[in-house]
């Protein structure tokens, strides 16, 4: 080799040896790793629960002793606790299920009522006590899915434990044959119920909700009774 080319070689392995050692000092290219895919919420699934509200309304007792009289109806308030149990599916966002509950219930008012046929008093007039002692519905819930918030619309059947009494306090006595022979009546009385509701699911298997229902007797003659209900509950799903 000749006398240039060996300084030029000698140069060329210099600074290939000296990038190697530049290269060795950088900091090693960053890994990047996809994020993590969020947990979709479901609420597939039976489950069982609690339920407590308020319910407030206007109820006739008169139709629990005879359907013979005009509408007589008062103002009805109180408080219910009971149950719940159901079953619902998810596809998608929709979430299509069906749900029942039986409540206790303390809904009661009182009122001084005068029994009227075709507007024609009756010659009595009675201090009359009614209210609706339990709750019972069985529902279709139809629901939108974000995530593990639920907003549903709902509708079904529902039976009402109504209870009346009343006693005379001016007029013939109360029990007097071709006026009033009955002065107290209870029953079961079928119904229907529809409402609005929102529903949190705070673990896998536990949610909270919050419904709005209106329900109103039907199948009784003349009554219109209804009675409208504001309760929260608790669910466990399985």
């Amino acid at each position: 080799m000749n006398k240039i080319g060996k300084p030029a070689v000698a140069i060329a392995a210099s600074v290939m040896m000296g990038g190697y050692a530049v290269a060795a000092d950088l900091p090693a290219a960053p890994v990047y790793k996809a994020a993590p895919v969020a947990a979709v919420y479901n609420w597939t699934g039976f489950y069982v629960g609690g339920n407590g509200g308020y319910g407030w309304g206007n109820q006739d007792p008169l139709v629990l002793f005879s359907n013979r009289f005009d509408r007589a109806g008062f103002d009805i308030n109180g408080g219910m606790i009971g149950g719940t149990f159901g079953a619902q599916i998810q596809q998608g966002y929709v979430v299509l299920g069906l749900e029942g509950d039986v409540d206790w219930a303390n809904i009661k008012g009182s009122s001084v009522v005068t029994p009227r046929v075709l507007g024609i008093g009756q010659g009595v007039t009675l201090n009359t006590s009614s209210s609706i002692s339990a709750l019972a519905t069985v529902r279709a819930r139809v629901g939108v899915a974000m995530n593990n918030v639920l907003i549903y619309a709902t509708g079904g059947g529902a039976f009402v434990r109504s209870t009346a009494s009343a006693s005379s306090i001016a007029g013939v006595p109360c029990g007097t044959l071709g006026v009033l022979p009955d002065c107290s009546g209870s029953s079961w009385r079928p119904g229907i119920a529809a409402g609005l509701g929102l529903e949190y699911g705070f673990t896998p298997n536990w949610s909270v909700k919050a419904e709005y229902l209106y329900t109103k007797v039907v199948g009784t003659g003349i009554s219109t009774d209804q009675l409208n209900i504001v309760r929260g509950g608790v669910n466990y799903r399985f």
